[in-house]
């Protein structure tokens, strides 16, 4: 016979239903592994190194790879999350950044609040469809000294619903803040492996290219001339370059500095790479000093 008390039958409990059952707990651990492959697989390495990687190793080297701060303004553009990175791209504390302003034009340059407006009410128009800009940011005093003004990024995202069905009450625009590296300032040269020269007629049309494009785009001096400009040009920074376009065009006599503008152009591998494109009108001609990012 055995000594051990007998248990009186539980009733069942209440909180049952709010335990974690096996399968709950199943299903949980399959969606994080999913979503860890999804990441492993968008890492710059070779299958096999993808293959040797812990989750913990994957975690670590997307963090790494996440170069930039991380945007969460909603349809009105009110900022609801910023992350805290943020501080090594402007030099500004979230707390810092929020005090100037609670929407996203707050922390922008006055000047690309139209072209910003413009793009959020694309992807508005088109949830899901990602869009992509260039805007400098406003920075501390203390980062304007050393680099000699406000820090250029390009802001990648799209709007995403935070609750179904979506309307543009609880529907917010995650994007993802990249520096480009900054331009160099009044009086100090840029590096000449980072630039080549173009020169146009007024329309664009390429007449002469130095030869350093080729080791920046992949096009050889002979194919570009007698093409357009535009033909290289990222649909989306199209009304960017024309409007640059116009303004040297039309600013005979200006300065070095007519026109200045960050756009994407084609390589000849069919990949786009950043520009930041310095253009004066010459005559008749329009040259442009183009530096990669």
């Amino acid at each position: 016979m055995s000594c051990l008390p007998t248990r009186a039958k539980q009733a069942p409990s209440a909180s049952r239903p709010f335990r974690s059952t096996k399968s709950a707990s199943k299903a949980r651990r399959d969606q994080i592994n999913a979503e860890l492959q999804a990441l492993r697989s968008l890492l710059p390495i070779s299958a096999q190194e993808k293959e040797r990687l812990s989750y913990l190793h994957t975690m670590a080297l997307v963090c790494l790879r996440l170069r930039g701060a991380q945007l969460f303004p909603p349809a009105d553009s009110k900022l609801v999350y910023i992350s805290e990175n943020v501080a090594q791209v402007l030099g500004l504390s979230v707390v810092e950044l929020l005090a100037q302003g609670d929407t996203v034009f707050d922390i922008l340059d006055g000047r690309a609040g139209e072209d910003v407006h413009k793009k959020l009410l694309l992807a508005r128009e088109e949830p899901g469809r990602e869009v992509t800009f260039v805007s400098e940011m406003r920075t501390s005093k203390a980062f304007r000294l050393q680099h000699g003004g406000n820090r250029v990024v390009a802001v990648c995202g799209r709007f995403v619903a935070l609750h179904w069905p979506p309307s543009p009450s609880t529907t917010a625009f995650l994007a993802l803040c990249t520096p480009i590296v900054q331009s160099p300032t009044d009086g100090e040269a840029a590096s000449q492996d980072d630039i080549f020269q173009s020169m146009h007629l007024l329309d664009m049309t390429f007449i002469d290219v130095t030869e350093s494009v080729t080791y920046h785009l992949g096009y050889h001096r002979e194919e570009l001339v007698g093409q357009s400009w535009y033909s290289l040009l990222h649909p989306e920074d199209a009304d960017l370059a024309a409007a640059q376009h116009r303004a040297v065009a039309l600013g005979a006599g200006a300065g070095p500095a007519a026109g200045t503008a960050v756009l994407r152009v084609l390589r000849r591998d069919r990949a786009w790479t950043w520009l930041r494109v310095w253009a004066r009108r010459d005559g008749g001609c329009i040259t442009c000093t183009c530096r990669c990012l």
